[in-house]
Parts: structure tokens; sequence; C-alpha cells
């Protein structure tokens, strides 16, 4: 009879446990913010914020400065500073040793090969006949904050890329993106890849078919204000900008309505070409139903032809100014769409830059301040000394990106000591005008160079990717990039000091002068949403922007 009651008991047990009903656990939703937004302004100097602050309207930058909060010393880690790696470190958290976009171009250094950042033969264009689409993020070797936010849940959240530039749309959306579009020259149509989709969405066919861009440059490119107002320190006709081609003088106003002729693209180097990307910003927006969602959406977007324009025209141009009084009016309309869509309070957005820019050399000579254009025969002559040397034609591929590329394979088939030919380039190179160190990439750690240059060549050297030995000029200098106008790539703060701003939902008002750096951007995005920061973040979430 005991031996009955002990066998009982366990199973009056069970069926006690089983008879009780559980409760679920309230479900109570994580506040985030319904949309992040992320908007990197193309070759925007930090300066850019205050130079036309007093001319800008209360709804644009204004608005991100007087509602948000900006960090007014933030660079980026690595040189160098070129699209691409700008659009990847901002999303990645990561440089380019790390997330292998180690310029717009690079070479493979096992195979000299020159690759363009996120082409990809293995995908076919989507929305037009021609191979603008032949694009994917396939060369990014790390995640971005985008991927990371699909990953966190279970792939529910959208995320859409949008640039004029494929690679401005495409590395900041990840690769886990439910899209990215860009612009085609050759059609005047937005496209994407069938890495994303085998056809353009609806919505997206009915944008190309109102064939805005046209539109736009049929209006003709004046100034938005009359010229005499405007502050610049330059001219509208001067020896430092680019006309464009058919134009005599570099002078408003521009008759793009001629241009068009020549083909839709020339969007890219107008105003026009941010105000078209932003309206595709809207519609997808409104026929993806971004922020509609039960988890946060994120919309990448990036603004191209404030880059073109800047190349072309120089920082201290009235076409710049204009630019950016258009920009700022643009971003207006876009915010107070978002406020209608969205819901104000409801929606994260901020703002940034992939670089920066130089003055013109020659506007600075002109005005006695050091600076030079160099490079214009470098690589030849480079290449005709170790020719000299070692009877090999060649053995430098090119310069690009700063760094020395070597022949490896050519290198190596004629059994040369890499390490005497890295020793004769740093030689020649440091006797040349306008460089300040030649610097062996696998030696940086012994150079004797300030800490910050050391850090940011480290940081920017892919041993796959990367050229030998990293060249830096003295400041004020540049190269790849003619007599007018202006480029990019140095570590100096004209090229590596950029805006960050952030404005919304979970965002303090305020301001920080304390060094931060791009890396930090996406660390301190995850932290707003709660999720994992991108597999090769090194940068630390911005505490104080966060409410």
């Amino acid at each position: 009879m005991k031996i009955k009651y002990l066998l009982l008991f366990p199973a009056l047990l069970g069926n006690a446990s089983f008879a009780q009903k559980k409760t679920a656990p309230a479900v109570t939703a994580l506040p985030r913010p319904k949309l992040m937004v992320g908007i990197v302004v193309d070759q925007m100097r930090w300066d850019y914020l205050y130079r036309y602050y007093d001319r800008y309207q209360t709804g644009g930058f204004k608005r991100m400065l007087n509602e948000g909060f900006t960090c007014e010393n933030t660079n980026i880690d690595y040189i160098p500073t070129v699209t691409a790696a700008g659009h990847t470190c901002i999303y990645t958290g990561s440089v380019p040793s790390i997330h292998g976009i180690a310029g717009n171009d690079f070479i493979i250094q096992a195979t000299g090969k020159s690759v363009y950042c996120t082409e990809d033969s293995t995908v076919k264009t989507v929305g037009s006949a021609s191979d603008a689409g032949q694009m994917s993020p396939r060369n990014l070797l790390a995640s971005t904050v985008t991927d990371e936010l699909r990953l966190a849940t279970n792939f529910r959240s959208k995320v859409i890329g949008i640039a004029l530039k494929d690679r401005g749309g495409i590395l900041p959306a990840g690769h886990a993106a439910n899209a990215a579009y860009w612009f085609d020259d050759a059609s005047g149509n937005w496209i994407t890849s069938t890495y994303y989709m085998s056809g353009l969405p609806l919505w997206v066919k009915n944008f190309n078919e109102q064939k805005l861009a046209q539109k736009y440059l049929k209006q003709d490119w004046n100034t938005l204000y009359p010229i005499q107002t405007y502050v610049q320190s330059e001219a509208d006709n001067n020896k430092h900008e680019g006309a464009f081609s058919g134009s005599e003088t570099p002078t408003f106003p521009v008759k793009t309505a001629a241009m068009l002729a020549k083909g839709v693209g020339i969007i890219r180097s107008t105003p026009y070409g941010n105000s078209l990307t932003l309206d595709l910003a809207k519609a997808a927006v409104e026929n993806e139903q971004l922020g509609k969602n039960t988890v946060t959406d994120f919309l990448a977007v990036s603004l191209s032809s404030t880059d073109y324009i800047g190349h072309q025209f120089g920082p201290n141009s009235v076409e710049i100014e204009d630019t950016y009084l258009r920009l700022d009016r643009d971003l207006a309309n876009f915010f107070t769409y978002l406020d209608g869509k969205v819901g104000k309070g409801n929606y994260t957005v901020f703002l940034t830059a992939d670089h920066g820019a130089s003055h013109n050399p020659n506007f600075l000579i002109d005005h006695q301040i050091p600076a030079g254009l160099w490079g214009a025969s470098t690589l030849k002559d480079l290449n005709q000394m170790l020719e000299n040397k070692y009877k090999a034609k060649k053995l430098v591929i090119n310069l690009g990106n700063y760094q020395v590329n070597l022949n490896n394979v050519l290198i190596q088939n004629n059994k040369l000591n890499l390490n005497e030919i890295k020793a004769d380039c740093i030689a020649f190179l440091q006797q040349q005008k306008g460089v300040a160190y030649a610097i062996d990439m696998e030696k940086v750690q012994q150079a004797s160079i300030p800490n910050e240059l050391r850090d940011r060549i480290i940081n920017g050297y892919n041993h796959d990717r990367s050229g030998a030995i990293q060249i830096i000029l003295q400041p004020g200098w540049y190269s790849g990039h003619g007599a007018t106008g202006t480029t990019h790539g140095t570590w100096n703060p004209y090229d590596a000091h950029i805006p960050l701003v952030f404005m919304g939902w979970g965002i303090q008002h305020g301001h920080l002068n304390r060094e931060t750096h791009m890396t930090d951007i996406s660390a301190t995005v995850a932290a707003l949403l709660h999720i994992q920061a991108p597999n090769g973040c090194i940068g630390q979430p911005i505490s104080e922007v966060l409410r």
C-alpha cells in the first residue's frame, strides 16, 4: 500500500502542475523610433554648417542644430578620405583595415587587378539596359548597422539605400537590405541590381516615368537669391573654377536645358541632383510605408551632387554657396514631409559627411598660404628610376589613394627584392616637392611621424587591398585633380573634420566639443536602437547624444 501511494504522489503533482494555467508575460514594446534616417552629404566640410548659417532657413540645417545635438569635433579615423571608405565607415563603425573598402577603387595586391568598390559581375542591372547596375555590397567585409537592425528584428525591419552614386546607396544599405537604388545616366532612371530583386517595384517605375530629372534641368540653374547678396570670397567668374563643357565661363546662369542634349547625367553637377534624390526618398517612405512597421525601419540617403559641384567649383564659389542654400531648403521640405507622414518625434535623423574638401591650391597661393598641386609626372619618373635600376618596366601600377601600388606579380616573376624596391621608392618620393612623408606600410610603427598620422595610416591599411607605401603630402597640397575646383583624400582637417548632427526621437538637445570619431556614428545609432553594433565596429556610443 505504501508503494502505491509513493508512485501515485508524483503523478498527482504532475497533474496538478499541468492543471495550473500559465500566464504569459505582458508584452511591452521596447521604445524605439519608428524610422531611422541617415543622411550623408557628400564632400560637406564641417564649416559649411556655419559659413552659411545666417542664410539658412529655420527648418533645415538650423532646425537640426537648434532642436538636435551637434558633435562639433568629429574626425575621420583613417586615410584616404574618399567617398566609398567614408560611407562604409559611417555605417560599419569600422576602418578600411577591417571592412576592406580601401578606396573608391583599390588594387588587389596579389594580382594587380584594379577593383571598383561595389563592382559585381555576377549580378545584372534592373531598370535599365546599361551595365550601371552590375553592383552589390559583396566587396564589403563587415556588417553595417543597417544589417544589424535587420538581424535584430528577424528581418522585419525595412532597409532602403538611395543615392545618385551607386556606392552611396549600396554601402550604407549593407548586405541584407531590402533595396538600394542609384541613378543611371544612360536612361535617366533610378535602377538597382539583381542582388536585391528581379524587377523594379511598380512605384519606382512610376517615379521614373515622371522624368523629373529632365523637368528639373529644363529650368536652368540660376542663383536662388540675387547673386549680389552672396558672400563668397570669389567672384562668379574666376580662374579657380571649372566651366561646364560647352560653356566659356564658370558663371550663372547655367544653361542646363541646353545641356540636356548631351544627356541627363548633367543633373549630378547641379543642386537638382539633391532635390531629385530627396524626391525618391519621399516616394520610398510613402510607397514602402517606412515608419509604419511594427519595428524600426531605416532609410539611408546620400546626397551626391555636393561632391560633383565641389570638385568642379571649389569651396569658395558662388555655386557651392547656392548649392547649400538650396540643399537647406530641400532638407526643410523633407523634414516637414517626415513630420506629416511619420510624425514629428517618431523618427530619428542623423546628418554627416563622408569627407570634406581642400581649398583650391592656387587660390591659397594667391592669398599667401602655402599649397600646391602634386604628382603630375611622379608616377612616370618613379617608374623610370626603377626601370633604370631593375630593368623592368612599370614596377609601380599607380599612386592611387596616396599609396604606391607595386606590381607584385612582376616583382615575383623577376625575382626582385621587394624591400629594396620599397626603399628606393621611399628615397625617391621624399625628395619630391610637396611630400612630407613616405612610409613603408609594414614599418609604420617605427616611422618618425606624429601619433595621429600613424594611427590613421594603420587604420587605412588593408594588407590585401592597399599599397605598400603611404604618401603624406604637406598641408594644402593634393594630387589627382586639375588646376580648377578641388578634391579630397588626405588626413588634414579640411578633409577629415566632418559635421555630425542628430535630431528627433531619443536625442538630447545640445552640443559637444570633445573629440568624437566617424567610427562612433554606427555605435551611437546601435545604442539608440538597442541592437548590436556592427561586427567590425571599433567606435564607441556618444552617450551625450542620447536622451
